[in-house]
């Protein structure tokens, strides 16, 4: 409990969902984070939920992810590690700041902790230093690795300006989902 706000994980039930996927709508909106876009019942369905409720039992934040075996070896993890994905955290502005978003990873920190060997998470934030902060101070997570954009004005549109999509994937140049970030 973290100033009158209780945090636990929790069944993806409907109303969670849906709840989850109004406060997503709020997220994309604030427009804080590189090619985040709200949340459907797809991207949902089956991750572990995690979520902090305020005294009144309303969802002021939310932490999901999902456990796997790494399947390929890289620079970063090898090959056969479990570890747990912390896809989205996300607390509502007004309850920043207030160790919400602390809480919340601390309580998947626990929960996971018996199952997998590690935690990984990716940011997409448009505030990268406070983010930074958060996760490496604050929750003490160490920094391995960073995906870094440079958009490049296309000459051959015919002076439009096309760029490639704000977060895509190094060998297709498709657009994958990072959207971590806004989560004190």
């Amino acid at each position: 409990m973290t100033g009158g706000t209780r945090v636990s994980e929790e069944a993806l039930t409907e109303e969670v969902a849906q709840r989850l996927i109004e406060l997503s709508r709020d997220w994309e909106a604030e427009n804080s984070c590189h090619g985040y876009r709200a949340n459907t019942m797809d991207d949902l369905a089956g991750r572990r939920v995690f979520l902090a409720r305020d005294g009144a039992g309303e969802i002021v934040g939310y932490l999901f992810g999902i456990a796997a075996t790494q399947e390929k070896e890289t620079s970063v993890i090898h090959r056969g590690v479990r570890k747990f994905e912390v896809e989205e955290l996300y607390v509502r502005p007004e309850r920043r700041c207030m160790g919400v978003g602390r809480a919340l990873f601390g309580c998947m920190e626990e929960a996971v902790r018996n199952d997998v060997e590690c935690i990984f998470l990716s940011t997409a934030t448009k505030d990268a230093r406070r983010v930074l902060h958060f996760y490496l101070d604050e929750l003490g997570m160490e920094f391995w690795s960073a995906s870094l954009v440079k958009h490049l004005e296309q000459k051959d549109t015919g002076g439009e300006k096309r760029f490639l999509p704000a977060a895509c994937d190094d060998a297709t140049g498709t657009e994958k989902r990072t959207d971590f970030g806004e989560t004190l």
